[in-house]
């Protein structure tokens, strides 16, 4: 059987500020590949260019990616200010119901940073425009200096619930983690289950109560180093066995024993 299909989902870009692309991270298609044992397809999320159900039907998952713009504040009922930043309403028109559609059949997703926003804010959830404004929050944002490697270094620890999901994923009660996110959930969405958080108090890793697949997503970004950090390998393969387990008309694997 050929790999399965991940529909990595890319975001939109100007080059030079003119030239208009697509683009998915070098590091998303690496893990995706290396790690999941996946085919990475980068998605043009933009419902001018395709559909939801031609994306459920041509892939086998999806890794809802971090990226620079942030889901519209009026996707949960919220004024967009200036903290809330620049905005894709593209992608947002794509990802929004596509994780609704993955919930309902089983299909697996992985949501990372911006993609953890948004499974909850598909689910009904809202977030906060800039958690370090919170009282008693960090500042969880990239560092705006250094390279990459200072920029994606491991900065916090994230407090797994005892014996939840990601506890018996990771086989630890406590990881370290990178952080770059200025955004952060709020409210969980409907099902929204928060089975991680950051020592400030920050929703780090949650999954959907009750969905028939698998809908693990993290706001820290796994894809640095996915195929030696301890933390990111175990999440990028049991997402690819579960893309594997789509691909073969296998049940999909329920939340509660995902992790075991």
């Amino acid at each position: 059987m050929s790999r399965p299909i991940v529909g990595i989902i890319g975001n939109s870009y100007e080059i030079e500020e003119r030239y208009p692309v697509h683009a998915g991270g070098q590091m998303n298609s690496e893990a995706v590949a290396g790690v999941a044992g996946c085919i990475p397809l980068i998605v043009p999320a933009d419902p001018r260019l395709l559909s939801v159900n031609e994306l459920l039907e041509t892939c086998d998952g999806f890794l809802l990616t971090g990226g620079r713009p942030n889901v519209h504040p009026e996707e949960y009922g919220d004024a967009p200010t200036e903290a809330h930043g620049a905005f894709d309403r593209a992608r947002d028109a794509i990802t929004l119901p596509l994780v609704r559609a993955c919930v309902e059949r089983g299909q697996p997703f992985f949501g990372i940073c911006r993609g953890f926003q948004e499974v909850n804010v598909a689910m009904g959830g809202t977030l906060h425009p800039e958690i370090r404004d919170l009282p008693g929050r960090d500042n969880h944002r990239m560092p705006p200096d250094g390279t990459l490697e200072e920029c994606f270094a491991l900065r916090h620890t994230v407090s797994l619930v005892p014996g939840g999901v990601f506890h018996r994923l990771l086989g630890a009660p406590e990881v370290l983690t990178n952080t770059l996110h200025g955004q952060g959930v709020v409210k969980p969405g409907q099902g929204v289950v928060i089975d991680g958080h950051a020592p400030d108090g920050t929703p780090e890793a949650l999954y959907i109560q009750g969905a028939k697949g698998f809908t693990l997503s993290v706001q820290w970004h796994p894809e640095w180093n996915a195929a030696n950090d301890p933390v990111s390998r175990p999440l990028f393969e049991a997402f690819g066995e579960a893309a594997r387990a789509w691909r073969a008309g296998a049940a999909p694997v329920p939340l509660a024993v995902a992790g075991e």
